[in-house]
């Protein structure tokens, strides 16, 4: 009996990386500690679109922004789960990231939770997140040498987010190490990405049970911990957070209400998505500004010219918009290094893409951000780092679907303002606050965790004293 190819596109192949063998096909041709970065390597000139096959399972990939556009119409495409995000399902349930399109409750737990991304909402959790980056600014005023970049904006952005939406204080900046509920969360979710490139191989669900029982401490302890904060919350009345609104808010036409099993996946997609991606974004723009220092002088000036004088200023909630140079700085680092590096699109129905390529729905691919991201039928001078490409006349040039660093349709990113706001903040009040040196030797080493971040960024930060007040030509 020979067994099935998963995800076979009707028998067709596309290139590959040229060292197919029998059996495992491509295994070996990307290195298991950094798969996405070997891809973005050897997949660079195979073409829009190109495969890897691992033992029975095969992997398409989108290289192409015009590719990536037509798998972004939400009237022809829908968000697939590619195998290690099925695989992270029995982490994260049926959680908004990894739940089924036509599971019940992704329905449910996103109508229940808009409301906590509305103005209003944001409005609320502003405070917030000035009092934690005032909390990551005393912690680094009591550091001798430079600061670790990556370690302390995860920090950050961990605190920033439990607090804004589950009221919870995990003290990172009580500590130099991370609180032991991110490593474990970070290690249980890594075993869900290695089970899912184990599925099809001979053995591979044994392997996988295996890596199951080793991690089941880990599991039991981030369950455990937030198990006992729903149960903390349950029979208050309080809705002042996404917590208080998955514990008393039903769906006002069906009554329906999440249950607890479901709130604790819905926590850990936030705790997990929140803060991995938001972190990454920081430490990548930080990365280019200490490296650029034509774009860090605009964005202080820019800061400078609305904050004022004081360089401990704090930014109000309707002056975070105002920030339109550094927001471009972001984005563009998103651009370059998208931190979260891809996502699945499957047809809603029998169809075609990119001329020809039949496609049906048990069919993906994955659009691979970081190469829709540098297509040169797009960006110009794609590897470099310039902000002003989103300007709001070159971002109308450019064709719709070529940047999506927050996935796209009906289940991107529900929390893209959240975020978004934070990391304008945070590196706003940063730059007013602080001068910042790189290690001039130091060359970006890209991590993969859940999410890709920069390994082994340092920057020297000396508090401000006096604001330049020559003007930035």
């Amino acid at each position: 009996m020979v067994a099935t190819l998963k995800n076979d596109w009707s028998g067709q192949s596309f290139p590959h990386a040229g060292r197919r063998k029998p059996l495992i096909g491509d295994l070996g041709v990307s290195d298991p500690r950094h798969p996405l970065l070997d891809l973005l390597e050897w997949g660079a000139d195979l073409g829009p679109i190109y495969e890897m096959r691992i033992f029975r399972q095969n992997f398409v990939f989108v290289s192409s922004a015009a590719l990536a556009a037509e798998l972004c119409d939400e009237s022809r495409f829908c968000k697939a789960l590619p195998p290690a995000i099925v695989a992270l399902r029995h982490y994260a349930g049926d959680g908004l990231f990894t739940a089924h399109n036509d599971e019940p409750n992704w329905q449910l737990a996103h109508e229940l939770l808009m409301p906590a991304f509305t103005k209003s909402a944001m409005q609320s959790y502003h405070p917030i997140m000035l009092e934690t980056v005032g909390e990551l600014f005393d912690y680094w005023d009591r550091q001798s040498g430079p600061v670790d970049v990556t370690r302390s904006m995860t920090k950050l952005t961990m605190e920033t987010l439990s607090r804004a939406a589950f009221s919870h204080d995990f003290g990172s900046f009580t500590t130099s190490r991370p609180h032991p509920f991110v490593d474990a969360m970070i290690r249980a979710l890594e075993t869900g990405r290695r089970k899912g490139g184990l599925l099809t191989a001979p053995g591979g669900r044994l392997l996988g049970r295996w890596l199951d029982r080793r991690n089941a401490a880990q599991q039991a302890y981030v369950d455990e911990l937030l198990d006992d904060l729903i149960a903390e919350r349950a029979g208050s009345a309080d809705q002042h957070d996404l917590l208080g609104i998955m514990l008393n808010t039903a769906h006002p036409e069906t009554g329906e209400r999440l249950s607890p099993l479901n709130i604790r996946y819905q926590i850990l997609t936030f705790l997990v998505a929140g803060h991995e991606t938001t972190s990454g974004a920081l430490s990548f723009t930080l990365h280019y500004l200490s490296r650029h220092p034509e774009c860090l002088a605009r964005a202080r000036q820019e800061v400078d010219d609305i904050l004022g004088d004081v360089v401990d200023a704090t930014p109000t909630f309707e002056q975070v918009p105002k920030f339109r140079y550094i927001r471009r700085c972001l984005d563009e680092a998103l651009r370059i290094w998208p931190t979260v590096p891809g996502f699945a699109r499957s047809p809603r129905e029998e169809t075609t893409i990119g001329g020809g390529h039949r496609m049906r729905p048990d069919d993906w691919a994955v659009i691979v951000l970081g190469q829709v991201h540098r297509d040169p039928a797009v960006w110009r001078e794609p590897d470099v780092y310039d902000p002003d490409r989103f300007l709001p006349a070159e971002v109308k040039k450019r064709p719709a679907h070529s940047y999506k660093p927050f996935g796209a349709g009906l289940r991107a990113c529900i929390g893209r303002q959240f975020a978004l706001h934070e990391a304008v903040l945070v590196l706003a009040c940063l730059i007013h606050r602080y001068d910042i040196t790189a290690d001039p030797d130091y060359e970006l080493d890209v991590e993969e965790r859940l999410t890709m971040v920069p390994r082994g960024f340092e920057l020297s930060v000396t508090p401000r004293r006096v604001r330049a007040t020559a003007p930035i030509l």
